[in-house]
């Protein structure tokens, strides 16, 4: 990556081709030592360990390079969100934002774009970039953060409810791309099993799930899979409960925090959102009915009776003080 005059490139374990299981072999492999830093500071975020990753990347909030600048804004900025700082969650994604954008480098310019778009999406806020913007610049990055980039495109049409694009964006570049980065390829297979789950393609969302997992769990990267919980409706639950219960309790505590923080960021004039009540098995089975889902289907999907899902549906409108699901709909998918 030409960086023009800056040596390092932005998240560099994402950008480093490994085997899963060798994460650690990863980052101890790469050589300068500010970029091995914020490696690591990646590795401890990605496998839940929010205060240490903040702690390690937060000296290269003011970096001249920008490089690192922006690797340790979004490190920190999602880092707090789990830690509840929403203060300081909105200063690091903030330092995303409004850096000048330098249209002198077209490889810094395509980080800037990439990240101020996935701080904007994964918020589930708008882009300030489209795609069109993105294209004619993606090639000054890394292999690693490309196939990033089709992540947060993916993300961005699924969240517009174009479910078929976003699958194919994800499968496309899983299918192009030349090595192995474990990192932005389980992205990548969680944005699919989101998609496959809205189409109802049940199977299909499974087969994603089990390689991100198959991703995830050599190296303990159970970060990824907590924050998108809501977005996977139900997977968890049905692939790792029974099979994985001691992962399974860690990732839906990673949930909690996270979700948590996530919506005082997201929706600050919201107080304490009613959401902030719902188990996680009531948050999915409520987002499922949203999305049209019978009692039956929640129920052969999560493993559980449909006079257990009915009676949890039932708490859910008590919680929320509502009769019906056009009512539901509203306040879930607000």
């Amino acid at each position: 990556m030409d960086c023009d005059g800056y040596p390092c490139v932005p998240m560099p374990l994402m950008c480093t081709a490994f085997v899963p299981g060798q994460i650690d072999a990863a980052v101890a492999g790469i050589s300068d030592p500010d970029s091995r830093a914020i490696a690591t500071a990646e590795a401890l975020y990605f496998r839940g360990q929010a205060t240490l990753a903040a702690k390690t990347a937060r000296p290269y909030l003011d970096a001249t390079d920008p490089a690192l600048r922006y690797s340790a804004c979004f490190i920190c900025g999602y880092a707090s969100l789990s830690l509840n700082r929403i203060a300081d969650a909105r200063r690091c994604l903030a330092g995303i934002l409004d850096t000048p954008v330098d249209e002198e480098s077209p490889a810094v310019h395509a980080t800037h774009i990439l990240f101020a778009s996935a701080a904007s999406v994964l918020l589930h806020l708008p882009s300030p970039y489209s795609a069109e913007e993105f294209y004619p610049l993606a090639a000054h990055l890394p292999e690693g953060l490309r196939l990033f980039a089709s992540y947060v495109m993916a993300h961005a049409l699924y969240l517009r409810g174009e479910y078929g694009r976003s699958l194919g964006m994800a499968e496309n570049a899983l299918i192009m791309k030349q090595g192995s980065y474990p990192i932005s390829e389980l992205f990548l297979h969680l944005v699919a099993s989101m998609a496959c789950m809205s189409l109802k393609d049940i199977d299909a969302a499974k087969t994603h799930f089990g390689a991100a997992w198959n991703i995830a769990r050599p190296d303990g990267l159970i970060e990824l899979i907590g924050e998108h919980h809501g977005l996977l409706q139900g997977l968890i639950e049905a692939c790792l409960k029974t099979q994985c219960p001691d992962d399974f309790a860690c990732i839906i505590e990673i949930t909690y925090r996270f979700s948590y923080g996530w919506r005082r960021i997201h929706n600050p004039d919201s107080g304490e959102d009613v959401a902030d009540d719902l188990t996680t098995t009531e948050f999915t089975m409520a987002m499922l009915a949203c999305r049209g889902w019978t009692n039956a289907e929640i129920a052969r999907h999560m493993g559980v009776s449909p006079g257990t899902v009915k009676n949890r549906l039932s708490g859910v409108y008590a919680k929320l003080g509502i009769g019906t699901r056009a009512e539901l709909v509203a306040h879930m998918l607000r």
